[in-house]
Order: structure tokens, then C-alpha cells, then sequence
């Protein structure tokens, strides 16, 4: 069987992904040069097998094991699959469309030190055994060193009275980008981790139909929201890239860690070095990961996602870029939220008090008092939060 070039490619990276890692990838290599060599409707050491649409004859000894899947793994052709494997055949006739019709298995290929293996068994090992334990172990250790982080410290802020000045922080179109982004952040991620995860913790709980019928919901849900996630991305880097441009004061901020450990935040503009950090990092690289990995495997980019082995890469690249994401994102959330005080009103309201913005972005606070950043200030005419009422 032919291959195509952009379809060679993609298997030859499948394979340097587990080359040397799993057992099964440490068999000796075929004698010859050292390049890969495609191995064309037959597997080593296996005959030809008769022609697509053969009954698979039942394996000597097997039937009993075989009713008995039959009753309790209703639907489950193992034997078939497994007759198609060992035939080398992987490719027949099909009335279906597509670039890869009649292909029912993809190629074996011979790699350098490993045995005949198919592109789709490189990416289920590397799916099953690295991208899944390892990233939901990264995920658990972010919400962990939050909560730890939280226990021992408590919310940053809150060292300095109200004066009852606010001052404007963010734009209401700032605030409808941010918001759009992050709704559509989370609803990507739940369902996300439903459909990576969901079969160790929920399923055991919900049973197999409901939580087959609440994957199908949620990965329905994830197709539609990807491309609004998408869209929003693009608008929320626009609207704040100017402001997280790298100035020098951000290289004290980072040597000091931010203040984080001490009782007073290193000065800083608009957004300090983490949150600038977190921009490009988060929001740009790993953004940009997971946007066009997304759209691939959503079939919305001409010439890409025809055939399973770009499918395959695709979908290792969305997963891990996601997995990273996710992590660096609980630390931003945590501290919008219950991480700083004054942090997520200033998100929903667009104010801070006077106070707030002098102890957490004292060189912000500096520019907009001698007016070189234009933001809405209010009169000096309400007393400070939380201070009595003046007397009549």
C-alpha cells in the first residue's frame, strides 16, 4: 500500500514519539539500513490471509471464551480485529467516502529497534501510558499546591485601608473578552476532563448508560464551543497584548517572585511579570496550540485531518497543550478569585479602590494619577469601605 507523504511523515513521528520507551517498542530491528521500511499487506512471519470480507474461523480452544464475551461485552469483535492483524491485510473495498476508504487497519511499518507495529497502536501507547497518567498527576499537583499555598498563606492583600476613590481597571469591553473567554474556557475544559478521565471516576458511579449519553452531550458540546473559544482568543489577545509588552521593572518582579513570600508586592504597571508570564505562555503558546490542534480534529482546516495518523498527532498535541493549560490556569484562577482579595471584583465591577491599585500596581496607580494612562477616577465623596457614616 501506498502512502502518501504527508501521511508518512505523521507515522514516522507517532514512532520517534515511544521509540525506546514502552516494552513493546524494544524488539530487534529488521536487518538492512537503518531507515524505516514499510511493510506492504503482510506482518513478519505471517502468511496472506484470504481476502476482505473472510469469516473469522473461531480459534482452537476459544469458543467458550468467546460466548463468554459474547454475552458480557455485547458488540465486542476482538477476534476479528485480531484475525485482520495477524492476516496483514489492512486494506479492502468500501462503498464509504473518504481519503482513507477500505483501510481497515493503518500500515505496519518496521522501525529501528521495534517490532512491526501499526501508527495507531504507537498513538494508543502514548495516549494510554504517558499523556493520560502523567498529565491528570500534573493537574491534581496544580489544585493541590493552590490549596497548600492557600492554607498556609491565606489571600494576598488587604494590608491597605479603602479610601473610597476607584479608579477604572478594565473597560467593559475588556471584561466581555475576558468573560467570553472564560466561560467558554471552562466549558471546554469540564468536558474535556470528562472525556480524558471521566471512565475512572465517573463511570463507575453513573453506569455505562448514563455516562455514555452524558459523553455524548459533552463532546458535542466541546465540537461547538471549541470555535467561540477560538474566536475569543484572538479578541482577548488584541485587547490586552499592548499592556503585557515586557518592560524592566518586570525583571525585579520575577527575581523577587512578586512579593509572594514577603509582606509587600514589588512594584509593577498593569499587569506585573506573572500575569505577563501567564499572557504569553498561556494564553499565546499554549493557546495557539490548542486553537489549531482543536480545529484539525473538528475537520475545519482544508487539507488537514483526512487521514487517521494526522488525526493521531493532532490529538496528542490538543491533549497535552490542553493538560499544560489547565494547569497554568488553576493558578490564575485561584488567584482572580480567592487567591487575592479585590481580584475578582475588579473583574466584574471593571473598579478598584485607590488603595488596592497603589499596593498592587503601584506603578500603574502612579501613571494614571499624573494622567498618563487615561481611566475614570472618582471624586473624593463617599467615606472609606467599611468606615463609619460622618455624623449629621
Amino acid at each position: 500500500m501506498k502512502l502518501s507523504l504527508n501521511q508518512r511523515a505523521a507515522e514516522i513521528v507517532l514512532a520517534w514519539a515511544v521509540l525506546g520507551a514502552p516494552a513493546w517498542a524494544q524488539a530487534p530491528a529488521a536487518a538492512g539500513s537503518g531507515a524505516p521500511v514499510a511493510v506492504e499487506a503482510r506482518a513478519a512471519n505471517v502468511t496472506q490471509g484470504p481476502p476482505v470480507g473472510f469469516v473469522v474461523q473461531a480459534e482452537p480452544k476459544a469458543d467458550e471464551s468467546n460466548a463468554v464475551r459474547a454475552k458480557t461485552q455485547p458488540g465486542n469483535n476482538a477476534p476479528l480485529w485480531r484475525a485482520v492483524r495477524e492476516s496483514g491485510r489492512t486494506e479492502g473495498l468500501s462503498t464509504l467516502p473518504g481519503a482513507e476508504k477500505g483501510v481497515l487497519i493503518q500500515s505496519f511499518t518496521q522501525y529501528p529497534g521495534s517490532r512491526l507495529a501499526s501508527a495507531g497502536e504507537a498513538w494508543r501507547q502514548v495516549r494510554n501510558h504517558w499523556l493520560v497518567p502523567y498529565g491528570g498527576s500534573l493537574l491534581l499537583i496544580a489544585v493541590l499546591a493552590v490549596g497548600i499555598f492557600y492554607w498556609r498563606a491565606g489571600p494576598m492583600g488587604g494590608h491597605a485601608v479603602d479610601t473610597g476613590r476607584v479608579i477604572e481597571r478594565f473597560t467593559p469591553f475588556e471584561r466581555s473578552a475576558h468573560w467570553l473567554n472564560a466561560i467558554a474556557f471552562v466549558a471546554l475544559a469540564l468536558s474535556g476532563l470528562v472525556m480524558a478521565f471521566g471512565k475512572f471516576f465517573l463511570l463507575p458511579v453513573l453506569g455505562g448508560t448514563l455516562f455514555g449519553w452524558l459523553s455524548y452531550a459533552l463532546k458535542n458540546l466541546h465540537n461547538f464551543v471549541g470555535p467561540l473559544f477560538a474566536v475569543s482568543l484572538v479578541v482577548v489577545f488584541f485587547t490586552y497584548v499592548r499592556d503585557n509588552l515586557p518592560r524592566a521593572e518586570d525583571w525585579t518582579w520575577l527575581r523577587r517572585a512578586g512579593g509572594m513570600l514577603g509582606d509587600q508586592e514589588v512594584p509593577s504597571h498593569r499587569f506585573n511579570a506573572g500575569e505577563k508570564v501567564m499572557f504569553w505562555g498561556g494564553v499565546f503558546g499554549l493557546g495557539l496550540l490548542v486553537v489549531a490542534s482543536g480545529l484539525v480534529l473538528d475537520r475545519l482546516v482544508p487539507g488537514l485531518g483526512d487521514v487517521r495518523s494526522q488525526m493521531q498527532i493532532a490529538n496528542l498535541v490538543h491533549g497535552a497543550s490542553t493538560v499544560l493549560m489547565i494547569a497554568l490556569f488553576v493558578g490564575h484562577i485561584y488567584l482572580g478569585t480567592i487567591g487575592m482579595q479585590g481580584a475578582y471584583s475588579a473583574m466584574r465591577t471593571g473598579y478598584v479602590d485607590e488603595a488596592w491599585a497603589e499596593e498592587h500596581h503601584e506603578l500603574w496607580y502612579d501613571d494614571v494619577k499624573a494622567g498618563k494612562i487615561p481611566a475614570q477616577r472618582s471624586a473624593p465623596v463617599r467615606p472609606a469601605l467599611g468606615s463609619a457614616s460622618p455624623q449629621a
